[in-house]
């Protein structure tokens, strides 16, 4: 079993991580996250902490995925190293705004980011892999107590951990990166994507499909297939997905999972209620490969275990093989 680090805050530990931050401003290395985001880029409001402060298990030994969340607001575009995640996850966030989770096990980029703030959904969301490292700039001071009990290593921003930087393309909060190899080392490999997806050859019974838009209160993601590319090429907003390399984001597979999103007891500074997004249940799905839509059933039992993408037959839905995203779309 592992080891769950606890620490007691004190008034003298505050004042010697205030210290501590404060020196890695000066130096442009570590530094805060920017405020409380209310998924709009808001700062940091009263009473509110960027961060807990502190690691919350022993450090990763290896093996273990690093999951880093995304800015998604139009100002924080283009956004960088998402093309090396495994996964990428969309999640709606305050405002009917989006928010990515990019997961990385097979190849990590050389600077990940925006890097924002952590919601309560993404404890539930992690809990399916094994010891997996959380990155992100901060979270709402309400819900440090269960980012700090998750069975997870967090890695806030303003914690002293190694890899932050603010760059100087964006104005902040839109520009805090992260190096990824600073904070884990290497590559965790294959064997950490413990998700339940199975890869292989397309089954039968898909349609045709060209184009796929999902649609939050305010964002909006579209896929849009590229024969000559065999991949869904990506677009936000009405916008086409390159990141700051050039690149256009491009999976192989798209997963639309109807799943419940209801109020949390969470709101940000301007009132607005948190959305939670439920991942561990049952309900209905749309897999997106081959320039092909399967209609799919999937099953998440417990929070521990993957998710299972089934046809209608009961047999396993194969994606393809490369990255895959996975839009939580209201069921």
């Amino acid at each position: 079993m592992r080891q769950v680090a606890r620490v007691r805050r004190s008034a003298m530990t505050a004042a010697l991580l205030t210290a501590a931050v404060v020196g890695s401003l000066s130096t442009g290395c570590t530094v805060r996250g920017g405020g409380v985001d209310d998924g709009r880029g808001r700062g940091q409001g009263q009473g509110e902490s960027e961060g807990t402060g502190q690691d919350n298990r022993t450090a990763p030994s290896g093996g273990s995925v690093l999951a880093v969340k995304i800015d998604n607001v139009s100002a924080a575009r283009p956004q960088t190293g998402l093309d090396a995640a495994d996964i990428v996850y969309a999640e709606q966030v305050e405002g009917g705004l989006s928010r990515l989770m990019a997961v990385y096990a097979t190849q990590l980029p050389k600077s990940v980011g925006p890097v924002r703030s952590a919601r309560e959904s993404d404890l539930e969301l992690l809990r399916q892999f094994d010891d997996p490292t959380l990155a992100f700039s901060g979270a709402q001071h309400k819900l440090l107590p269960l980012i700090d009990k998750a069975p997870l290593h967090a890695r806030p921003a303003d914690s002293g951990t190694d890899g932050f930087y603010r760059g100087a393309d964006k104005p902040a909060p839109h520009n805090l990166y992260l190096h990824p190899q600073q904070l884990v080392g290497t590559a965790a490999g294959s064997g950490a994507l413990t998700t339940g997806f199975h890869y292989g050859a397309a089954p039968a019974g898909g349609s045709p499909e060209s184009e796929r838009t999902v649609r939050f209160p305010s964002a909006r993601f579209t896929f849009t297939w590229s024969t000559s590319r065999s991949r869904w090429l990506v677009s936000m907003d009405g916008t086409p997905t390159v990141l700051t390399s050039g690149k256009r984001v491009a999976p192989a597979t798209v997963v639309v999972q109807h799943v419940k999103v209801r109020a949390s007891k969470f709101h940000d500074y301007l009132g607005n209620n948190t959305p939670y997004t439920e991942t561990v249940g049952a309900g209905k799905a749309e897999v997106l490969r081959d320039g092909q839509v399967f209609d799919v059933g999937w099953k998440r039992a417990t929070a521990t275990g993957g998710t299972e993408f089934t046809t209608a037959d009961g047999a396993p839905m194969n994606f393809a093989k490369g990255q895959v995203w996975v839009i939580f779309a209201k069921a």
